[in-house]
């Protein structure tokens, strides 16, 4: 399986990309909005991770472009934003899934 992780707290995105790839995942792994949404574009993946609070783009704004763009790569926010508006607010954009860190 390969995962698109899209994690700004570089700590996070380490450790996440090796729990991962020690599952046997394959993982590419960015810190910002717009390198998620050139990878997500260019690539073939089986999940995307995504971060809502991104730099460049947010997490939003990339899950709306690529949706726009027909992209129906299955899409998990993880994010720290938890309140019953915030989760609303993603799976209507067009979100899979709604993890709430810590996790």
């Amino acid at each position: 399986m390969r995962i698109l992780l899209a994690e700004d707290d570089r700590h996070l995105n380490d450790t996440l990309t090796y729990q991962l790839e020690q599952q046997h995942f394959t993982v590419d792994s960015c810190l910002d909005g717009e390198e998620a949404l050139y990878l997500g574009e260019q690539n073939i993946y089986d999940v995307i991770l995504l971060d809502r609070m991104l730099p460049y783009l947010s997490g939003t704004e990339v899950l709306l472009k690529m949706r726009r763009s027909n992209n129906q790569t299955p899409v998990i926010l993880i994010t720290a934003l938890g309140t019953l508006d915030d989760k609303v607010t993603g799976l209507d954009l067009g979100a899979d899934d709604y993890l709430v860190k810590p996790f």
